[in-house]
C-alpha cells in the first residue's frame, strides 16, 4: 500500500524537530549574548582571555615551558581541551535551569534543551579555538600539531566528556539545586589538577598514578601528545571516552526517568 502523501505545508517529524532545535538555539544565543554579535563575541573571547592571561603571567615571570621552547603553545595545548570540557559541562547544567519553563510546551523536551545548548557550546568552542590559533600564529607559534588526527580526537573527547558530565550535573541539580555552586568549586579543583600549568608525568609516580583518574588531566595530555610526540606521554584513551559515554548514559537515564517525573 503506497504511503499517503504529506499535506501541502505540513512538515515531517524530522523537519519539525529541527525547527524546534533551531528555535531553541536562537533563543539560547539571544538570551545569553543579546541581540548583537558583540555579545556573542565576548563569550567567544572569554576562554581566549583565560588562556592568554595564563600565557602572559608565565611569560613575564620568564618561566620555561616544561616541554618545547614555546610557553604559549604549551599552555594553550593543555588549557583549551580542559576549558572546552568545563564550559560544556557547566553550560549544559545552566541551560536546564534557565530554560526549564520551555519544557511546559509539548513540542519541547528536556533533552532538546540540553542538545541545543551542547550545539551552541560546540560552535562557541570551535570559534574560540580559531581565535587562539590565529593569535598563536601572530606571536610566532605554530598551532598545527605534529599529529593532527590525535589532536582532533582529543578535542572530540573533550566534547564527549563535557556532555557526559553535563548530563550528570543536570541529574544532580534535579535533587540538589545548590550543586550549581558546588560544581563551580569542584571545577577549580579539576582544573588545577589537570596539568594545564605543568606536566603531570613529571610528578612522583605515586602522585601521578592517582592524578590519572582525573579525565580532565587525560584530555590535556591527549592533546599535548599530538604536539609533543617525542615526550612519550601516555594517555588512556579508552578511559576518557568511556568515562564520558558512561556519564552521558547515566545522566540521560536519570533525567528521563527520575528528574522529569519529579519536576513534571
Amino acid at each position: 500500500m503506497p504511503a499517503l502523501p504529506t499535506a501541502p505545508g505540513q512538515k515531517s517529524p524530522i523537519e519539525s524537530y529541527l525547527h524546534v532545535l533551531h528555535a531553541l538555539m536562537l533563543r539560547d544565543m539571544r538570551t545569553r549574548f543579546g541581540a548583537s554579535l558583540w555579545g556573542y563575541g565576548v563569550i567567544v573571547l572569554w576562554p581566549c582571555a583565560h588562556v592568554f592571561a595564563l600565557i602572559a603571567i608565565y611569560t613575564f615571570q620568564k618561566l620555561a615551558a616544561p616541554l618545547g621552547d614555546n610557553r604559549a603553545l604549551f599552555f594553550a595545548t593543555g588549557a583549551v581541551p580542559v576549558l572546552v570540557f568545563q564550559y560544556i559541562s557547566r553550560e549544559v547544567m545552566k541551560a536546564v535551569i534557565m530554560n526549564r519553563p520551555l519544557t511546559y510546551y509539548p513540542q519541547v523536551k528536556l533533552f532538546d534543551v540540553i542538545l541545543a545548548r551542547v550545539l551552541v557550546e560546540i560552535v562557541t568552542g570551535f570559534l574560540a579555538l580559531v581565535v587562539i590559533c590565529s593569535v598563536l600564529i601572530v606571536i610566532g607559534a605554530d598551532p598545527i600539531p605534529a599529529q593532527p588526527f590525535t589532536a582532533m580526537c582529543g578535542y572530540l573527547a573533550a566534547i564527549i566528556l563535557g556532555v557526559g558530565i553535563g548530563t550528570i550535573n543536570v541529574a544532580i541539580i534535579g535533587f540538589f539545586p545548590g550543586w550549581l555552586i558546588g560544581y563551580a568549586l569542584f571545577s577549580i579543583i579539576l582544573y588545577v589538577s589537570s596539568g594545564v600549568m605543568f606536566l603531570p608525568s613529571y610528578m612522583p609516580d605515586k602522585v601521578y598514578y592517582w592524578m590519572k583518574y582525573n579525565p580532565a588531566m587525560q584530555l590535556a595530555e591527549w592533546v599535548r601528545s599530538a604536539y609533543y610526540p617525542y615526550a612519550g606521554i601516555q594517555v588512556d584513551y579508552l578511559y576518557v571516552v568511556m568515562f564520558g559515554l558512561t556519564c552521558a548514559s547515566i545522566g540521560l537515564l536519570l533525567v528521563k526517568h527520575v528528574v522529569t517525573k519529579m519536576q513534571g
